[in-house]
């Protein structure tokens, strides 16, 4: 529906004056940061998406994932038996096997998430793109994190988004499709509201802020900009689509300041990892250390806190 986006205007200053308000809002503290904290935890997307992954580092990745904050200081919480995992592993396409075996074996039902469709630059033909979400759900992926075209939003050609989008989506089956629209390279604010409302109409479960791989990842600007589309589309459909800022968060006090935006744009509803995810490599590393200074009033040391 091209009259959905064919007279967006975004008022830059105002978006931007509210983003720099958010870096000033206070953070909670005591138990209730460690109950934000644990939040977050759940909705982390624990990933690695490195050259030099292998088998072993993604084996002690889904082990993490399942086990990602101390058993003891989880019991001080009195949350040991509240099943905290991370909300899913992201690797590559030829790690997802290596993911599913070791959860698999581990008796864990973390999803394994993917990204595909010529991430993270997206210059692969189409064919390609759709050959490797195939694959990377026959491997065993549950979710897919697709990279769009950026070229096709530069140039104003939405229906060839949406048809990309939306063949994407089909290649993906009974998975999950995270739509990643690479903020920081669509050059304004309002193309990156009018690419979240067409990936949006072309099925994304999920529309998702960067890659990792950007110059520019997740801020608070496109965040919000992409939350009032997820807002507009609700109401205009009654359909919910998840979001999920990526590249970047690396602190407790980011993710949880990412936490208290979604309630403010989007409600409580959204605070599931069904419908929000936090794209991050390092920041569970933070985010545990946060919760053993809260239950020991003294920061870890590098070896007492693994992966970290």
């Amino acid at each position: 529906e091209l009259g959905w986006i064919s007279k967006v205007y975004v008022n830059r200053p105002a978006v931007v004056r509210h983003a720099e308000q958010i870096k000033k809002w206070k953070t909670v503290k005591g138990n209730w940061q460690a109950a934000w904290l644990l939040k977050a935890v759940t909705c982390i997307d624990l990933t690695t998406l490195s050259g030099d992954d292998t088998p072993s580092n993604v084996q002690r990745l889904c082990f993490k994932a399942k086990h990602p904050i101390r058993e003891d200081l989880l019991k001080a919480l009195d949350m040991h038996d509240k099943g905290i995992t991370a909300g899913a592993v992201c690797v590559y396409p030829a790690r997802v096997s290596d993911a599913v075996n070791t959860l698999k074996a581990v008796g864990c039902n973390i999803p394994v998430a993917s990204v595909a469709a010529g991430f993270p630059s997206g210059q692969t033909p189409l064919e390609s793109k759709l050959t490797e979400i195939r694959l990377a759900v026959e491997y065993g992926a549950r979710e897919i994190d697709i990279v769009i075209s950026r070229s096709l939003v530069l140039t104003g050609q939405w229906e060839g988004l949406y048809e990309e989008i939306r063949l994407c989506r089909a290649a993906c089956g009974e998975a999950h499709m995270k739509t990643i629209l690479a903020t920081g390279e669509l050059g304004s604010l309002a193309n990156v509201y009018k690419a979240s409302m067409i990936a949006m109409m072309a099925g994304s479960d999920f529309i998702k802020t960067s890659t990792g791989k950007e110059v520019e990842n997740a801020t608070f600007p496109v965040g919000i900009v992409m939350m009032r589309a997820i807002k507009e589309y609700y109401w205009q459909t009654g359909y919910k689509v998840g979001f999920k800022p990526a590249g970047g968060i690396r602190t407790a006090k980011e993710a949880i300041t990412w936490l208290m935006l979604v309630k403010e744009e989007l409600g409580v509803e959204w605070l599931t990892p069904e419908l929000f995810r936090l794209g991050a490599s390092s920041l569970l590393g933070d985010i545990e250390q946060q919760i053993f200074y809260h239950v020991t009033g003294s920061y870890a040391l590098q070896h007492e806190l693994a992966m970290a």
